[in-house]
């Protein structure tokens, strides 16, 4: 509110918004791992931006959990401890498990058509970092087609998480992975559009566990 009280008028926020999309994209390729550090003054010279709208954007990437700020330690790119991936992935199960009851009670045959395409684009995926894009692209599908506004807003709350900890996951091992996803997303589709609650609601749980069984293995003691 301005000394007139009404409501001031809104900043232009795009630049920062730009900066942001950009830094997210390089952390989705793998131009920036896990634990990577983010300096202001380096963006800035990359991006050729001032360290405003950089610094606005990492604080936005921050809000998302995809990086992590630190007094006197600067910005770098999260890295998931077995606390974070425990967390991420009870909570996600949470989500899909309303999500799988909610497609098999209301989706149309038209939504369950898009959730069959995702599954079908990832036979294309030239590699493990586009794989992960398609993976996600089928929860979007998934969750789209709940019609249910509020759910659909907390898989966003989580999409970048998930998609770190997909990344974090091919990181440490890509045996097999091209040739296992599409093939495990295909009987994901095929459950869902068998309406077959329980047996949709394992096949979600199983897809999930394979993916924690590689990140949490590497955190185990030897």
């Amino acid at each position: 509110m301005n000394e007139h009280g009404v409501v001031a008028p809104a900043r232009r926020r795009g630049l920062a918004e730009e900066v942001a999309d950009r830094i997210r994209e390089a952390v989705f390729s793998g131009a920036y791992p896990p634990g990577t550090p983010l300096r202001e003054v380096e963006l800035s010279g990359v991006m050729d931006v001032s360290r405003g709208p950089v610094r606005e954007a990492l604080r936005l990437l921050e809000r998302e959990g995809l990086v992590h700020c630190a007094w006197h330690r600067g910005t770098t790119v999260t890295t998931l401890s077995p606390e974070d991936v425990a967390e991420l992935d009870s909570l996600r199960g949470a989500l899909e498990d309303l999500a799988v009851r909610q497609v098999i009670a209301h989706a149309s045959e038209e939504d369950l058509a898009s959730i069959d395409k995702a599954a079908g684009l990832m036979d294309r995926a030239a590699d493990e970092h586009e794989m992960v894009r398609q993976d996600i692209a089928f929860h979007d599908a998934v969750f789209a087609a709940t019609r249910h506004q509020r759910l659909a807003e907390a898989w966003q709350a989580i999409r970048c998480q998930v998609h770190l900890f997909l990344l974090t996951r091919i990181n440490l091992s890509t045996q097999g992975y091209l040739e296992f996803v599409p093939r495990e997303h295909r009987e994901l589709v095929t459950a869902l559009r068998s309406r077959d609650t329980e047996t949709a609601l394992a096949l979600f749980a199983t897809h999930r566990r394979h993916a924690v069984n590689v990140v949490t293995a590497s955190t185990e003691p030897s």
